[in-house]
Parts: C-alpha cells; sequence; structure tokens
C-alpha cells in the first residue's frame, strides 16, 4: 500500500496498520482517512485476513483531526452538504472495523482523542498503557463528534456517562479508562503493541468464521434485539458453525486430546 501516513505489515493472517505522522502525534491527514477507510474495507473481504491491530506510530496513538489544518484553512470553498458527505465516506473506516467478520484490535500508547478514539472504540479490544491519555476532545474544539464514537462510547457507558464524557470531555489515564470500561486492558507503558500482538496472533490462529458469528450477534444485541430475536440469531449461527472445518477439527481434536489447529475455515 502506498500512502505516506499510514504503515501495513503481514504476520500470517494478522494485519498491523499504524498510523504515522508522527509529528503531528498522529493526527488525521485527508492521506491517512482515506488509506484507513480503503484498507479496512479490504481486510473486510479478504479471506486471508484473520484478525486486525490499528496502532499508532513513536508512542501516540491518534490525536483526531489535524485541528491546526482546520485552523489554517485553505483549499476550494464547500457546501456543509459536501462537507458532510465526504467525512461521511472517510468514516467507513469505523463502518469496517466495527462490523468485521474477524477480531480487531487497538493498540494505544500516548494520546487517543476525538476521532482517534472513535478508531479505538470500533475495536473489538483495546489495549492501552496505564499512561496512555484518553478524551473525547471535540467539546474543546467547538465540534459534535464524528467516526461513531458518540455511538460506540454510549454502547460501552451507557447513554449517561456517554455525554458526560462527550460534553466536558476529561482527560482520563488508560489505566482509569480499562477500569471505567472503556479499555479493555491497560499494561505498561510501552508495551500496549506487544501484548496486543500476542493477543492478535492467539485471535488470528483461531475460528475465524464462528468469531465472526459471535460479533454478529453482539451487533444485534447493540442494535436492540428482543431476547427471542437474539435467540434466533444464536442458534443460526451456532448451526452455522457446526458445519465449519474449524468446529470438526475442534470435535477430532476434543477426543484427541490435544490442541485443535484452526485455519479459519
Amino acid at each position: 500500500m502506498d500512502n505516506p501516513h499510514l504503515k501495513t505489515e503481514a504476520r500470517g493472517g494478522l494485519r498491523i496498520v499504524t498510523m504515522s505522522r508522527p509529528e503531528a502525534k498522529n493526527a488525521m491527514s485527508a492521506e491517512m482517512t482515506q488509506g484507513l477507510a480503503d484498507i479496512m474495507a479490504e481486510y473486510r473481504q479478504d479471506p486471508e485476513v484473520r484478525c486486525v491491530i490499528l496502532t499508532g506510530a513513536e508512542g501516540y496513538f491518534c490525536v483526531g483531526g489535524d485541528v491546526k489544518g482546520m485552523a489554517a484553512g485553505g483549499g476550494k470553498p464547500r457546501t456543509v452538504e459536501q462537507k458532510a458527505a465526504d467525512l461521511r465516506r472517510r468514516m467507513e473506516s469505523v463502518r469496517n472495523l466495527h462490523e468485521m467478520e474477524k477480531p480487531t484490535i487497538a493498540a494505544i500508547e500516548g494520546a487517543a482523542a476525538g476521532a482517534g478514539l472513535g478508531l479505538a472504540l470500533a475495536c473489538d479490544f483495546r489495549v492501552c498503557s496505564e499512561s496512555a491519555k484518553i478524551t473525547s476532545a471535540f467539546a474543546k474544539v467547538g465540534l459534535s463528534g464524528d467516526y461513531g464514537g458518540s455511538y460506540l462510547a454510549s454502547q460501552i457507558l451507557g447513554p449517561t456517562r456517554a455525554r458526560e464524557f462527550w460534553m466536558l470531555s476529561p482527560v482520563v489515564s488508560g489505566k482509569e479508562a480499562a477500569e471505567m470500561g472503556l479499555m479493555t486492558r491497560a499494561v505498561e507503558p510501552g508495551t500496549a503493541l506487544e501484548e496486543a500482538i500476542a493477543m492478535g496472533e492467539k485471535l488470528a490462529a483461531g475460528p475465524t468464521l464462528t468469531y465472526g458469528r459471535m460479533k454478529r450477534n453482539f451487533r444485534l444485541i447493540e442494535r436492540g434485539a428482543t431476547m427471542g430475536e437474539l435467540l434466533d440469531s444464536e442458534a443460526l449461527n451456532h448451526a452455522l458453525s457446526t458445519e465449519t472445518a474449524d468446529h470438526r477439527e475442534a470435535a477430532k481434536a476434543f477426543v484427541e486430546k490435544r490442541a485443535p489447529a484452526f485455519t479459519g475455515a
């Protein structure tokens, strides 16, 4: 992939995507946002990809939009409708991270703010440094918020605490964010990517199709499904999982008293 602000690495079925504008604390440029939208759409469809890690370069995750660039202005004038349409296209990265039927992990050092926090919240797991700085940030720059953060934070924290986090915009440490439930786990500073890779390699070696069906069930819950609707979904996805090669391998491995060798099929 030829993108000046993104780096990718393949480790078997694991893909590591690094946002790389360290001079701007990985603030999101046009090249970065479009590249993220493109690559997450690609990874969502690629059967060779079995787990995705999103991280940032040189001690920062992502501070969100490029506020300095916004302040500088310039470029061709656009209508509100044009701005909204362009932003919506670029925000597809969040939808694909969230809906991708394979595990996704954010590895967070330094700041995760604004749209950067939205990207992190879109992942299934968030491994952050205890000293990371987590904030919504939008209110501080007079913006209402993008990249799905308000939806995702509401799912994780509940609507009341999400409103507080968005409107008052406190800065919390990675340790505090993990205690709130906003992060999956907080780890020693400097080890977030290492810990995420260990988790990612385990997930990439797991039953990928089954993970995807688990995510379908959870997304149905997010949409307010009734217990009956969820049971219908669980029954179908469970039955579909019995047809996979990975289930057959796991059953055989259980009988033979060995660890299963999943292929993701």
